[in-house]
């Protein structure tokens, strides 16, 4: 059975009309990954690293990107499924459009990680890897809160405006409450001021995670509410959105003059956001090591595979609306100018070369 398996998927492969990146190892089976989109450095870096890591341990692969088009992701998921791969890692663009895919995965015996982004509305996932999400958020307006008042000590009360993720990834709502864990205590004690008045994630989401929306987006928020005073700071999830974001604020003078930047959070420690706070300008970012990431979801399809038990350390968290997905959360770690060094580098994530 599993030299036909092997046979089949190396027909599939020589026809596949469907962009993939096989990396060929030890005949221990085969693990479709299906990442969201190329355009963030942060998936490239994701894909890469599960493609290693499974090949060290003995796994071929097939790693596909759809460009954050659900459209494709669901057909390359299909197409994975009928290849048949022996697992699934899926870090889905929508996690609520593949319940159909993941009932013939089932049905087929083929598990399915989640990797990153919590899949919806199914009872065929089988765990999840992530980091603390929630988490995430909390480190995000602790650095905000930080840096408000370390650049304008004396100002009261501090104007902020809020920024969320994409509504249909489930991780946006764990980042924004997580945040608002710590913000709203200041915004109903009037020490933070949201001018706009624009809260909550079925209005400050961004969809897609689309840098130019949330460059659009803060045009409109500094044209309407900002005309006779200046902002403060930014809420900001992802540094895809903060680099829309600053570059609208720069737009208009903000980080010259006497218009000091105000202070903007990130996530991912992608290299232009590094570099941005090299120079001064994003305050903050999130950093979450892909690396250890693809180790654990590595660990647990080596464990459904070779009769294990996969590692996990939450059994809580993750409701998918189906059943509680057991999960293993990694930890995030907040960086600024103070300790980036220490983190990117030290740890080896990049080079100096990479971020001069």
């Amino acid at each position: 059975m599993r030299l036909t398996r092997r046979a089949a998927l190396a027909m599939s492969l020589a026809t596949a009309t469907l962009a993939a990146v096989p990396a060929f190892a030890q005949d221990m089976g085969t693990i479709g990954i299906a990442m969201p989109t190329q355009s963030s450095a942060r998936w490239i870096s994701d894909g890469n690293s599960m493609v290693e890591q499974f090949e060290a341990a003995g796994y071929d692969t097939i790693l596909q990107y759809a460009e954050d088009d659900i459209p494709t992701q669901l057909a390359q998921v299909e197409n994975m499924i009928t290849q048949g791969v022996d697992a699934l890692v899926i870090a889905a663009i929508d996690g609520t459009t593949l319940s159909n895919a993941l009932e013939n995965a089932a049905a087929s015996g083929i598990p399915v990680i989640a990797y990153d982004r919590l899949i919806r509305d199914s009872a065929n996932v089988n765990y999840y890897a992530t980091f603390d999400n929630f988490q995430v958020g909390v480190q995000q307006a602790e650095s905000l809160v930080a840096g408000l008042e370390e650049r304008f000590p004396d100002v009261e009360p501090w104007n902020v405006e809020l920024f969320g993720g994409s509504p249909d990834d489930n991780n946006a709502y764990f980042f924004y409450d997580g945040a608002m864990s710590v913000l709203q205590p200041l915004i109903d004690d009037g020490s933070v001021n949201v001018v706009s008045g624009q809260s909550g994630m079925d209005v400050v989401g961004t969809l897609r995670w689309d840098g130019a929306v949330a460059q659009a987006r803060m045009d409109n928020l500094l044209s309407a509410n900002y005309g006779d005073q200046q902002i403060h700071g930014v809420l900001s999830p992802y540094d895809g959105l903060s680099i829309g974001i600053l570059s609208s604020l720069k737009g208009v003078g903000y980080g010259s003059g006497d218009m000091p930047m105000p202070i903007v959070t990130g996530q991912d420690a992608e290299i232009p956001s590094v570099k941005s706070m090299q120079a001064g300008e994003q305050y903050s970012t999130v950093f979450k090591d892909t690396r250890e990431l693809a180790r654990v979801t590595v660990g647990m399809v080596q464990a459904l595979l070779e009769g294990g038990e996969p590692e996990i350390n939450d059994t809580e968290t993750y409701d998918n609306g189906v059943m509680v997905v057991p999960s293993y959360l990694l930890e995030p770690v907040s960086v600024d100018s103070s300790n980036y060094e220490d983190v990117l580098l030290g740890s080896g994530y990049y080079t100096e070369d990479q971020l001069q």
